[in-house]
């Protein structure tokens, strides 16, 4: 498996298209999804809120501030919108806990209890209809749920919930955590306090390689949805991209970032500049910002 880094070398390349402002703490984390042809983010902070924004219109559409322990990763369920037609968010936080929450009816559905401190990364995977979980944690571990069986209230360590893997190695807290599925195998990214990167294969649960090379904590990671030239071994690389408190990857202002989201964009959905994939990322001071990568040039 060929992946580098893909650091700040976009900027040169990227307009920024909206800054969402609202938020009154660090925003700790962003996510974007389609739901019936309607454009959506969600964004989970310090201020113990979580928010619904309209992409379209540029404006905060809910508002849910009844949690009050801190929101760390919140993100949209694609497993409920695929399976039962349903608009849910899923979050973690400080409790321990991962919340789901059916954000068209403001109803608490199920939720996961058996991390032993609180939980950071969260993410479906993009195999299996989206059916499993891993979420990455203040005790240092990786863990991988099945969102189906988890409803039929198996009982583990007294808690309602099904774990089936868990993934250690990380010296640190585990703060982010990111699916990838390919011919080959499937595999989880994880970044951590202990300022490295980890890829993993699901299957067998070994760590197939370490990525050093941040001074800092690693805030957020993601694989980005093209492929580059790889000069050094004359092949195509993947690609991932890191965010860290070491502000490898900054705003303007130079703050250390705390989260980032790639959107690869349909053709139909391209700009008049033909900007192909936009980034969302935010930092400490709050504000969500949108950067659009010109990668059809």
């Amino acid at each position: 498996i060929n992946i580098i880094f893909m650091l700040d070398t976009f900027l040169s390349s990227s307009k920024l298209f909206n800054t969402f402002i609202g938020h009154i703490d660090r925003v700790w984390s962003i996510d974007y999804s389609t739901f019936d042809d309607n454009q959506y983010i969600c964004s989970g902070s310090k201020d113990n809120t979580i928010r619904i924004w309209d992409v379209n219109n540029n404006k905060q559409i809910q508002l849910f501030n009844d949690h009050f322990s801190l929101v760390y990763y919140v993100k949209f369920s694609q497993y409920h919108y695929h399976n039962n037609h349903s608009y849910v968010i899923y979050f973690s936080s400080d409790d321990r806990i991962i919340h789901f929450l059916d954000i068209k009816h403001n109803q608490k559905l199920q939720s996961f209890n058996g991390h032993s401190n609180c939980v950071y990364g969260i993410e479906f995977s993009l195999f299996n209809n989206d059916r499993y979980l891993c979420s990455g944690s203040c005790d240092n571990t990786i863990r991988l749920w099945d969102v189906e069986t988890s409803k039929s209230l198996h009982i583990f360590e007294g808690t309602y919930k099904t774990k089936l893997i868990a993934f250690k190695g990380h010296e640190d807290i585990v703060k982010n955590v990111k699916y990838r599925s390919n011919e080959l195998r499937n595999t989880i990214l994880s970044g951590s306090n202990d300022k490295s990167i980890r890829l993993w294969d699901i299957q067998s649960g070994q760590q197939i390689q370490v990525f050093n090379g941040h001074t800092d904590y690693v805030n957020s990671i993601d694989y980005s949805p093209f492929i580059v030239k790889n000069i050094e071994i004359s092949d195509n690389s993947k690609v991932i991209c890191s965010g860290s408190a070491d502000n490898t990857i900054r705003d303007k202002k130079g703050n250390g970032i705390t989260c980032l989201k790639f959107i690869l964009l349909n053709k139909k959905e391209k700009t008049k500049d033909n900007y192909g994939v936009n980034l969302y990322y935010c930092s400490y001071k709050g504000p969500i910002h949108v950067w659009g990568m010109n990668l059809y040039k």
